[in-house]
């Protein structure tokens, strides 16, 4: 009878072919993983210290976005600093699944969170007088509640299947972290099963949350087009574009991955939806914008009132 998962730990590959700035690399890497944490962070605490807020359907979202890329980033980022300082880039099983796992819990999340955003979006623009009804707080929770629930699914489905499988060849993942199909590729196994499923489930998972996303901005733009004011066109866009180029760097990186997954482009693009899209996240949806602003400002004029009455 064939053994099962021989292997106890994997080699990841290095980030990069030639590692002669590790420094650099490290710090840029460093500094980006700050800026993430800080950046997500606090736009989920001013949303949810501003009561306005969070109640507007759209930063209740955005809050949970911001939460889903914390985790995004942060199952990947320390595995990749540890692995740029240290000669030691072995991970074990446990720890390779585990990561596998919340690598795809957190980003299924983001992923149908921003079909979440999308649709919330084609309400509030193409049915203005039934938005309040539809998009509801209780129904915004729900909304929430099922994109964390098919993501754990989802997730688990995939962890449980490549656990039953025998990784007794190379030890050595051609990636820099434990990502499916490069794990997949080390087993020794027959792999028909869970490749059809990855190919049926895993599009949909994909493709739906996308098709949703297109739809929506298709008639979003038919409806702005169809105003007359130049000023009501200008805010609808205004309104849609922090989000749409979210949903652009998300889905334009994911696709360049599943394109190209045996290259070193490949490890690029990863880079870029693991560490670089979650850190541009808060600042693309709150730099311009002054409802972000102003929850700032009467965070800090809060905190400075606490102050005087604690001292």
């Amino acid at each position: 009878m064939e053994q099962r998962n021989q292997t106890s730990e994997f080699v990841l590959q290095e980030l990069f072919n030639q590692m002669e700035h590790e420094g650099i690399i490290f710090s840029i890497l460093l500094s980006m993983y700050l800026l993430n944490l800080l950046g997500n962070l606090l736009t989920a605490l001013l949303i949810r210290c501003d009561a306005r807020l969070f109640r507007t359907p759209m930063y209740f979202f955005l809050s949970y976005l911001s939460l889903a890329d914390v985790g995004f980033a942060s199952t990947t980022v320390p595995m990749m600093l540890r692995n740029l300082v240290s000669q030691n880039k072995v991970i074990s099983y446990v720890g390779c699944l585990s990561q596998m796992y919340f690598f795809l819990l957190f980003g299924n999340c983001d992923n149908f969170l921003l079909a979440a955003m999308a649709y919330d979006r084609y309400l509030a623009i193409c049915r203005p007088l039934h938005y309040t009804a539809l998009m509801n707080q209780k129904h915004c929770f729900l909304v929430v509640a099922g994109c964390w629930l098919l993501a754990f699914f989802q997730s688990m489905l995939y962890t449980l299947m490549l656990s039953h499988h025998s990784f007794c060849a190379s030890q050595e993942i051609p990636h820099f972290f434990c990502e499916f199909y490069p794990l997949l590729g080390l087993s020794c196994s027959d792999t028909t099963a869970i490749k059809t499923v990855a190919l049926t489930e895993g599009m949909l998972d994909i493709l739906g949350p996308f098709v949703l996303v297109v739809i929506s901005y298709a008639h979003i733009f038919l409806t702005v087009m169809k105003t007359p004011s130049a000023k009501g066109k200008l805010k609808a866009f205004s309104t849609c574009g922090s989000h749409l180029a979210v949903v652009v760097l998300f889905y334009s990186t994911l696709c360049w991955v599943y394109v190209q997954p045996n290259s070193n482009q490949s490890n690029l693009a990863s880079l870029m939806y693991t560490v670089v899209t979650p850190m541009l996240n808060p600042f693309i949806y709150s730099l311009r914008n002054s409802e972000m602003k102003g929850a700032l400002r009467r965070l800090v004029a809060r905190m400075r009132v606490s102050q005087r009455n604690w001292k």
